[in-house]
């Protein structure tokens, strides 16, 4: 079989990620790999896709590899997702699969971006390898490892593959244009609205507009598409310990001078390849030069999104999860698809009480199981990452319940008081009433306010 192996890791032949697709190469010399470093290589692939081209058009299973970056995959796919749709080289009926290494932060949401628009190019789907960065250094790894490409030679076989999901028609695009009257801006606040905003994308200007209409304080536009990147994140770690990163183009200090000094974050823009423009994964994964630092928690945001978001449930868990991890009250979300004006008006009334009040919510599972594999990740990586790990020690986020020696040693007592006959006896259906005793207190108080 003809295995192309788009490695998009920026790192090329030093990624973590591809020695699992030359293990694989290693172990299979029956089958033809090629290998193409996308991720180093996109500038030049902008300029001539054409190499690319031939090589999509000879093989017979696409695997992409590369590592998860901030929720989803690099830029560099990102990007090279664009260039493949929009060259128009036909895919139908062949192969696609995945390698991902990563500590399984958000790696389900990463596979299912890529699923899915492998699904619009209309190739046949086998599920992929999620990896941790160091599962192949064990004999356990190499088994996963070699237990996933068994699978998935036996589905190219056997043509089984993932059943598309039924996509509803697309709407016809109502053009939405601003209507809103400017509005009084005594509340003292400061929002900021990130956008990846092009000159197609009319709706999302007319949203803008009229949430900056709307808002009861002073809103400010950054555009992002204007932002000078030299280029995406490279995952060098060189931002590890100093928090400045490699490329000169000036963009830590901007987003920390020109966006995180913000009162309330508004992101916006447009659907496309489930995801948005590649330029806003650009702006994502260059914000590492925060590391995993939660620095804006406690700062509501908000989204404007134009597009079918109704139907991209990979997208709202995206959506969601990022709150959730830093501690972002999440004042809603308005949408073109109905009643825009409407939304428009009900997202700046949330935006301006989250700020004014300081709303916050206790995190779902979104953020106290994201927050915990960036806590375990972290203190394991002390020695590396010193600007995390002293955010960390600062903020309480080393919250190991092995500290928690007090609650830890009751838990005990009351276990083996209950162990004993007479006192199960004596308790029975008296626990409950023990545990909702403080709450009842909570509640006394409040009625004597």
């Amino acid at each position: 079989m003809k295995i192309l192996v788009l490695n998009a890791s920026p790192k090329g032949k030093n990624s973590t990620t591809v020695q699992t697709a030359l293990y694989l190469q290693a172990l299979h010399p029956e089958h033809t790999f090629t290998f193409l470093p996308v991720g180093q290589r996109i500038k030049s692939y902008e300029k001539d896709f054409s190499p690319l081209r031939s090589a999509l058009e000879e093989a017979e299973l696409v695997l992409f590899c590369y590592p998860v970056y901030t929720f989803i995959a690099p830029y560099q796919l990102h990007r090279l997702i664009e260039l493949i749709k929009t060259d128009g080289v036909d895919l139908r009926g062949k192969f696609a699969s995945q390698i991902t290494t990563s500590k399984h932060f958000y790696d389900v949401t990463a596979h299912r971006y890529v699923e899915k628009n492998c699904f619009d190019l209309g190739m046949k789907v086998v599920r992929g390898l999620s990896a941790d960065m160091e599962d192949l250094l064990s004999a356990r790894g190499q088994k996963e490892a070699r237990d996933f490409f068994d699978q998935l030679l036996l589905c190219c076989r056997q043509g089984i593959f993932a059943v598309p999901p039924i996509y509803v028609p697309k709407r016809e695009k109502q053009t939405y244009l601003p209507c809103l009257p400017e509005r009084e801006k005594a509340l003292k606040k400061d929002v900021v609205i990130v956008t990846n905003c092009g000159e197609e994308d009319q709706n999302l200007a007319g949203m803008i507009a009229d949430l900056h209409a709307a808002l009861p304080c002073s809103s400010r536009v950054v555009n992002i598409r204007e932002f000078p990147f030299d280029g995406g994140c490279l995952g060098c770690f060189g931002c590890a310990i100093t928090g400045k990163c490699v490329y000169k183009d000036g963009f830590d200090e901007f987003l920390r001078k020109t966006i995180q000094t913000a009162d309330g974050f508004v992101y916006a823009f447009t659907i496309s390849d489930h995801y948005t423009h590649s330029s806003f994964k650009c702006f994502d994964d260059r914000q590492f030069c925060n590391g995993h630092r939660t620095v804006t928690h406690g700062t509501p945001i908000a989204y404007l999104i134009s597009g079918d978001y109704r139907y991209e449930p990979n997208l709202r868990m995206i959506v969601e999860g990022r709150a959730e991890v830093g501690g972002n009250y999440l004042a809603g979300v308005a949408t073109d698809e109905q009643d825009t004006t409407a939304q428009i008006r009900a997202l700046a009334e949330s935006l301006s009480l989250a700020m004014e009040k300081g709303l916050s919510r206790p995190a779902n599972f979104y953020g106290v199981g994201g927050m915990k594999i960036f806590r375990d990740l972290i203190y394991m990586m002390q020695g590396l990452m010193k600007a995390d790990h002293k955010f960390y020690k600062e903020h309480g986020i080393y919250d190991f319940p092995q500290k928690q020696k007090k609650r830890i040693w009751q838990m005990r007592l009351v276990g083996a008081l209950m162990a004993i006959p007479s006192v199960q006896k004596k308790a029975k259906g008296k626990m409950t009433e023990a545990m909702v005793a403080p709450y009842q207190k909570v509640i006394e108080q409040a009625r004597s306010r």
